[in-house]
């Protein structure tokens, strides 16, 4: 009788010690009023030099503009001169503005989530975030806490 008490008790101690603090799965409970599944902490910054590689986009859309504002002009042979000319010249500025708009300074945003996931959220300005603020993603954009 005495050996069967004293296994139960080494039982539920032992059970017992398996048990976590209150709250320990609650930042990962989405039902939990308190979770948010879009926060982190920001563990580093890092400012982006140079240049990234342009789509494509903006020769495209030039050429189509500066075809369609060349085929305006003259008739005949004339008219398919000035539509290729316009096409090209469309096409040239537009890759300019697509390679300048995307040189300008930038920030690469390191942030440990709640979750457990890690994100680089690229951003052309701070807003006076800094490493180890609480921020929360909104789109594409981070927020203070």
């Amino acid at each position: 009788m005495r050996y069967r008490l004293v296994m139960i008790c080494i039982a539920a101690v032992s059970l017992g010690a398996c048990a976590t603090s209150p709250g320990y799965y609650d930042r990962y409970d989405r039902g939990y009023s308190g979770a948010c599944a879009n926060c982190g902490t920001i563990e580093r910054i890092e400012r982006v030099y140079g240049e990234r590689k342009t789509t494509g986009g903006g020769a495209v859309l030039g050429a189509i503009i500066g075809g369609a504002l060349g085929n305006q002009v003259g008739k005949g042979d004339g008219r398919k001169a000035a539509t290729i000319a316009g096409a090209v010249a469309g096409g040239v500025i537009g890759n300019n503005v697509e390679r300048d708009s995307r040189s300008a300074p930038r920030f690469e945003i390191f942030v440990q989530m709640d979750d457990g996931r890690r994100l680089v959220v690229e951003q052309p300005y701070l807003n006076d975030l800094r490493d180890g603020d609480r921020v929360e993603l909104v789109g594409q954009q981070l927020r203070l806490l």
